[in-house]
């Protein structure tokens, strides 16, 4: 258990910005061997940005006047806190891959304009894109009335975005990890970050994050149909084997910002499929 809360503690300090200092952070320590065995818990991370992002939204949406328009404000400021609170970690590497891939079809030449920091005409667009398809789909599950058994009388009506929110960001973290199983790390080793994580990961690490997300999908299932949760995360998984192919295709591999890249995508997926099931 004591090795469990400290690989947490440290995946928590690697992927987002909530603090993890002094003696706290002397008792969780760091290695790459450390790091590499944190990925386990990266949709626990998930449920943790998920929950904070899900109350937000149930609270905008019971604390703003009831309009059409509440939802849309609910899903906007939902998805300004996952980005302050992980540091828009994964939206920069959306940004970086779609610079170099957009860049140049040589695959040197794409590899080394991913690696500069700064964000170019395809890394705009492809950021604004993502961030409108997120907001828009959460501000359309948000607005789906919750019908309450007994009667024609709806219940929360932001359950929808509460949900999406909660389980888009687990399901869409667990998914990089089977990238990192699957092809090779093709970044610049002494550079990178993300090296000492992306550099393996086991079948029992694997088989934690797995249980991570079973666990969550579980729980919502109480409240979800199960075809609803079927179809929605068909769609991640559809995303992330389509983005497999591409890095295949265009980097013979993946790098760090490729496994940012995989988690943005593979939620926005997630709530397309969602809805597409409503």
């Amino acid at each position: 258990m004591r090795r469990f809360i400290r690989h947490y503690l440290l995946a928590m300090q690697f992927f987002t910005r909530i603090p993890v200092t002094g003696r706290l952070a002397e008792w969780v320590g760091y290695s790459p061997a450390m790091l590499r065995a944190s990925a386990a818990h990266f949709p626990g991370i998930g449920v943790l940005v998920g929950s904070a992002a899900a109350a937000l939204f149930a609270l905008l949406v019971l604390a703003l006047p009831d309009t059409a328009f509440t939802p849309l404000v609910a899903a906007s400021l939902s998805t300004v806190a996952t980005v302050w609170l992980t540091g828009g970690f994964h939206e920069d590497g959306l940004a970086d891959v779609a610079d170099g891939l957009g860049g140049s079809y040589d695959r040197d030449r794409a590899l080394e304009i991913m690696k500069d920091s700064r964000v170019g005409a395809f890394g705009a667009m492809a950021l604004v894109l993502a961030l409108l398809c997120k907001v828009a789909l959460l501000a359309l599950l948000g607005s789906v009335e919750v019908v309450a058994d007994a009667g024609d009388t709806p219940a929360f009506g932001g359950w929808y975005g509460c949900a999406a929110l909660w389980l888009g960001h687990v399901v869409s973290r667990t998914l990089p990890l089977v990238m990192i199983r699957w092809l090779p790390h093709v970044g610049d080793s002494a550079a990178s970050k993300s090296k000492p994580l992306a550099d393996q990961i086991s079948l029992g690490a694997l088989a934690v994050a797995f249980l991570w997300c079973f666990s969550a999908l579980a729980l919502a299932s109480y409240v979800l149909d199960a075809i609803n949760l079927i179809v929605a995360c068909s769609f991640s998984v559809l995303a992330l084997l389509g983005l497999l192919r591409f890095f295949r295709r265009r980097l013979q591999g993946f790098t760090g910002d490729c496994l940012g890249t995989t988690q943005q995508v593979c939620e926005i997926a997630f709530y397309l499929g969602l809805a597409v099931s409503l």
